[in-house]
């Protein structure tokens, strides 16, 4: 049970590398947060910007893992912060300020993201032209798109998102 559990860490952990791999070089490849430190003229902060996103990174994760860690307005609202029946409305409110402000940071980041994959998109067919792949990319999105399609349908079916398991 023991090598069980030392495995299922293993591989949990070297998934997570390759997942986070990707995503951080889909991010370098597009040149996103160059882009955004072009358009807010911070330039020269630019290290500052890339580690704000490696820290939203790593702090999603760790909260996703360990929900227990998360729950702060049931921390506020049992000790009483703001005093008596005012804790509940001022939380509440705060609450629904700090939703506001996560869903307009999360929709403009992923529409520069989505609009910075969709000018990437023009090098597709140039790099399948440089390496000689001439024949065989249709079958080749094909087996990317199929393979998302089963990965969907077991993921939902067997209520994995719901269970983790």
């Amino acid at each position: 049970m023991f090598i069980r559990q030392i495995f299922m860490a293993v591989l949990g952990a070297s998934f997570g590398f390759i997942v986070s791999g990707g995503v951080f070089t889909v991010l370098i490849s597009v040149g996103l947060i160059p882009r955004f430190a072009g358009k807010m003229h911070i330039a020269k902060h630019i290290f500052i910007l890339e580690e704000m996103v490696v820290f939203g990174t790593l702090a999603g994760d760790f909260l996703s893992v360990f929900s227990d860690y998360g729950k702060l307005g049931e921390w506020v609202l049992s000790n009483r912060i703001f005093g008596g029946q005012a804790t509940e409305g001022v939380w509440h409110a705060a609450g629904n300020v700090l939703l506001i402000l996560f869903g307009a940071f999360s929709g403009i980041f992923v529409g520069c993201l989505a609009l910075a994959i969709a000018e990437m998109l023009n090098t597709i067919p140039i790099f399948a032209r440089r390496i000689g792949f001439r024949h065989g990319l249709g079958c080749a999105i094909l087996a990317v798109a199929l393979g998302k399609l089963v990965g969907s349908l077991i993921y939902f079916t067997q209520a994995v998102c719901q269970y983790g398991g």
